[in-house]
């Protein structure tokens, strides 16, 4: 599927026109762009969703993820694939040197062009990542005049998190099994600098240790095992640590910044397997989306799932 030529529910036209019901106040005869957010915490399915957004509704996405903009250590940062993205173009994602600084105000710019960039072409921006400290600054910019600028629909793809904790864990050695192991020890330095850049992704300096050992030239092989099983495990605590945090972080923006955040609901997804999972997913995850994001766009409250059934 070539980019910018996913399936779409509605016509680009139909897109264009219906962006000229948004005026500002007191008939000033200023349009709103209009811009997709999707939040939730590590693990919670945004990328997919996004995606699937972006394929219904002419839509590309941009990366909020600090740590995925960065070349490199595609595993430990949970990268989407070429297959994943499904012909879906992506933005801020896998552009930057590895040791190259993505500061708040490089993500408030490079955004903004990126979304003048697919603005430009008729499509709509979907945001979507993890980083919510850079997304809050975004549509908090007074510079930018963000708020005055684009009308925002906010999707929250919420996992209860001791539900969300079990699947992190198993995520984690699923990655191990698909050899994150010899993925960092591809970047490990001695002098490394755990605080700049890629290298602080979770995953990177949980392995310090084990690494250091194996560089002493350590050969006990039951102590380098227990280093790698340690390292492993504060990855697995670091990671569902940060889902907390993403967690309390879109609840704070929903209760005391008084941010309009859509609550999807996908704990049922994760309570699944196989097939079953997939099918609890686009009815619990998928269609209400839709459904959400059409009103948005369109104004259209017609029900996706009545349609379909």
């Amino acid at each position: 599927m070539e980019p910018n030529k996913a399936q779409s529910l509605f016509p680009v036209a139909e897109i264009q026109a219906s962006r000229t019901k948004n005026l500002y106040p007191n008939d000033l005869q200023r349009q709103k762009e209009k811009v997709i957010f999707v939040m939730g915490s590590t693990g919670s399915g945004k990328s997919k969703l996004a995606i699937y957004l972006a394929s219904k509704f002419q839509g590309e996405v941009i990366n909020s993820d600090k740590i995925q903009v960065h070349k490199g250590l595609d595993i430990v940062t949970n990268k989407v694939t070429e297959e994943e993205m499904n012909g879906v173009p992506h933005h801020l994602i896998g552009i930057l040197e590895p040791e190259t600084e993505f500061t708040v105000s490089d993500f408030c710019e490079q955004t903004s062009l990126a979304m003048d960039s697919i603005l430009k072409r008729g499509n709509v921006p979907i945001i979507a990542g993890g980083s919510n400290r850079y997304i809050e600054a975004l549509v908090d910019n007074e510079t930018l005049e963000f708020r005055n600028k684009y009308d925002c629909c906010i999707l929250w793809v919420q996992v209860s998190l001791s539900v969300l904790k079990k699947y992190v864990y198993e995520r984690v050695d699923q990655m191990v099994e698909a050899g994150l192991v010899d993925e960092v020890r591809s970047v490990f330095k001695p002098d490394g600098d755990y605080s700049k850049g890629i290298l602080r992704s979770i995953g990177v300096p949980e392995l310090d240790a084990y690494f250091r050992a194996e560089a002493a030239g350590y050969e006990d092989e039951e102590i380098l095992d227990k280093l790698l099983e340690e390292g492993i495990n504060m990855m697995k605590s670091n990671t569902y640590d940060l889902a907390c945090r993403q967690f309390e972080k879109i609840n704070r923006l929903r209760f005391e910044k008084g941010w309009n955040i859509h609550l999807i609901d996908a704990t049922g997804v994760f309570l699944k397997r196989g097939v079953q999972r997939e099918h609890e997913w686009k009815n619990g995850v998928a269609w209400p989306s839709v459904n959400i994001i059409r009103s948005f766009l369109y104004g259209d409250n017609t029900n996706v799932m009545d349609k379909d059934n």
